[in-house]
């Protein structure tokens, strides 16, 4: 089977079948699934050359690039473990997780040497330092880094037990928790993620605008072409005129995203929204999709969304709307190939179908557990299912569907109040760019549910409009009691609007803080 097999063993197989083909575009130049392999050896070599041994933990701190590519896959090629770093975070929390992950290098770009230079000072023990670039004195030049034979020794794999990455997720309470993703776990999942997605090998151009760092990125958007024989093209920043110019320019047809990245694209004019017509297939994941946003890109730009899920803890892919087959708009679909979902509730007994309950994975994707937190680790799986955390519903036809995070709920008057029925509300609303609902504790209630809105450019229009045009949508006990207006909500490095920012500020409004 496919999942007794190291990723390093497929990602060297599928260069090897596809050695000629496109892997990568980057700047205009595309490079060859040979080119990679040969670059990524030698990333490899050089880490070894420089002490590194089967499981370290080697820090990728680098933009979207065809650098990041060969750093991955040459960290994995020396049995090490890339730590991906998200390139949002502030330098302390970085030390946080560097120190966390007993990590002993990093590759840089050269973008950040100078928070690098802090970060290295700020941890608790000297590590190997690589610069992408120039510039640097403290560290090893990436060129004079790759510069050997690239003739790599035979590293022994045991793909179930073995890390590729380790992916730090930011809870909304408390400090990251590493999710240990093994070769089995990516190998497995990247194959159920091309099969899901009907790619035809040597023939798909995946336009890749999500950070790398991210799971959703990562997997789908960089491992699952460069083990199936696709191409893939990496932007370092999302700026719709550079991406429709790129789509353009590459012919890319597969566009991954996020919701905020769609609703941003509605506001393109209808002459450069031409340039998105080489696109056939849009996946949406990260986030819920409001199902206006979808409908209104859908027929702007004429080619269809496929929203799926997943958690980072499941390398990430668990569940998408069937490719070619029937897809149902404001659901995350069934789950992709050898993955299974049901729903539970709190005693662990599988809910009645329509039923509302946590959703459930079990399957050879789901990780390892948690760095360095065994206690962590056990309270998040039920036997050998793992708890997302996700409140959901399936339907007769095996469709899941995500109603909301189960820490994000919210209980009026002891009535259960699910914040993304809210937002769609809100979202259908003409004058709403962004909406995103939180509780907020009442001595009276018990909770309430408190909307923070931006609006679209040139409205104008007060809280009492907003709870009016709910108040037609939705139960009395649902509209919210409050309603905060911002310039734009606060987003990760993925686009997602972050709750737990809006929860610091409702404490600090209030006073708890």
């Amino acid at each position: 089977m496919m999942t007794e097999l190291s990723l390093i063993e497929v990602l060297n197989a599928t260069a090897n079948k596809y050695a000629d083909c496109s892997a990568l575009i980057s700047n205009d130049q595309s490079h060859t699934f040979l080119e990679l392999k040969k670059a990524s050896d030698q990333c490899a070599v050089g880490l070894l050359k420089q002490g590194v041994v089967k499981g370290d933990r080697i820090a990728l701190y680098c933009i979207n690039s065809l650098e990041f590519a060969i750093a991955y896959m040459g960290i994995v090629k020396a049995g090490a473990v890339v730590v991906p770093i998200n390139l949002l975070q502030k330098p302390a929390e970085i030390v946080y997780v560097m120190d966390n992950a007993n990590v002993t290098g990093i590759i840089y770009h050269e973008a950040f040497q100078t928070n690098t230079h802090d970060i290295l000072n700020a941890l608790r023990f000297p590590i190997l330092s690589i610069c992408v670039g120039s510039g640097s004195k403290e560290a090893i030049d990436w060129e004079r880094f790759l510069d050997n034979d690239g003739v790599l020794p035979e590293i022994p794999i045991d793909p179930k037990n073995d890390l590729v990455a380790i992916l730090y997720t930011s809870g909304t309470t408390g400090k990251p928790k590493g999710a240990m993703l093994t070769h089995q776990n990516l190998v497995s999942n990247t194959a159920s993620v091309f099969e899901a997605m009907k790619w035809q090998a040597g023939k798909e151009k995946i336009i890749l605008v999500l950070p790398m760092f991210h799971a959703f990125a990562a997997t789908v958007g960089m491992l699952t072409p460069l083990t199936h024989g696709c191409c893939f093209v990496p932007i370092a920043k999302f700026e719709p005129d550079n991406l429709l110019h790129t789509i353009e320019a590459t012919q890319s047809t597969v566009f991954l995203g996020v919701p905020s990245m769609y609703n941003v694209l509605l506001n393109t004019s209808d002459d450069k929204a031409k340039r998105f017509n080489s696109i056939k297939l849009c996946v949406s994941g990260g986030a819920s999709m409001p199902v206006d946003v979808l409908k209104r890109f859908e027929e702007k730009f004429g080619v269809a969304i496929y929203e799926g899920d997943g958690p980072t803890e499941c390398s990430p892919v668990t569940c998408v709307n069937p490719v070619g087959g029937v897809r149902k708009v404001g659901t995350v679909g069934k789950p992709v190939p050898r993955v299974e979902m049901k729903i539970l509730d709190e005693q662990g007994e599988e809910r009645p179908l329509g039923q509302i309950g946590e959703i459930a994975v079990r399957g050879d994707n789901v990780m390892k557990g948690y760095w360095k937190l065994p206690e962590a680790t056990e309270a998040s799986f039920f036997e050998d299912w793992f708890l997302t955390g996700d409140l959901g519903t399936e339907d007769e036809e095996g469709y899941f569907s995500i109603l909301d995070r189960k820490k994000d709920m919210i209980i009026v008057n002891g009535m259960n109040v699910y914040p993304r029925i809210i937002e769609e509300v809100l979202y259908r609303y003409e004058a709403v760019l962004e909406a995103a609902v939180i509780g907020q504790a009442d001595k009276l209630h018990g909770e309430i549910p408190v909307a923070y809105i931006a609006l679209k450019e040139g409205f104008e229009i007060e809280s009492a409009d907003i709870r009016r045009w709910c108040r037609q949508h939705l139960g009395n006990y649902e509209v919210p009691r409050k309603v905060v207006f911002m310039d734009a909500l606060p987003k990760n490095g993925t686009g997602k609007i972050v709750k737990r920012v809006l929860n610091k500020q409702g404490e600090i409004e209030r006073g708890v803080q």
